[in-house]
């Protein structure tokens, strides 16, 4: 197995490469909505955190969740493709996992593309169970699959 990348809370001066990796893995085919200003402000928000993982100041893979009282909302995870089957997606997924743990959080949702088998694939195998389909939620272009992982149960 590959050497594991970092992982830590990302910096500033990580946001322009958060927003260029969410634009080609995420955002692709959508009107471009996590732009550096956007990463930016979410660095600043005291209810979310914003992860990368990186190789010798090389972004491979980031994450961004919002946290309220018993909710966490995993907004965004991306892996650069070259780098994909590393663990690096779990490996950032094992960070939030402990931050949600240690803030007694009791629920992760997230959404995944309903065309996206392989974002849904990982968050089956990381425990989160698909709740419903949302019609329209990526632009009106396609449906999201709404899941949800129970940490107390």
């Amino acid at each position: 197995m590959p050497a594991p990348v970092e992982i830590r809370l990302a910096l500033p001066e990580d946001a322009h490469a958060i927003a260029a990796l969410s634009r080609e893995a995420i955002e692709h085919g959508l009107p471009w909505r996590w732009t550096p200003q956007r990463v930016r402000r979410s660095l600043r928000d005291r209810s979310t955190n914003v992860i990368v993982g990186h190789e010798q100041g090389v972004l491979h893979g980031f994450a961004i969740m919002k946290y309220d009282d018993e909710e966490a909302h995993l907004l965004l995870l991306a892996v650069a493709a070259a780098q994909r089957h590393r663990h690096i997606g779990s490996s950032l997924m094992a960070w939030l996992d402990a931050t949600t743990r240690a803030a007694g959080i009791a629920v992760i949702r997230v959404e995944a593309r309903a065309s996206n088998t392989q974002a849904r694939s990982f968050y089956k195998h990381h425990g989160f169970r698909e709740t419903g389909i949302v019609s329209g939620y990526y632009e009106d272009v396609e449906d999201a699959v709404r899941m949800r992982r129970d940490l107390r149960s």
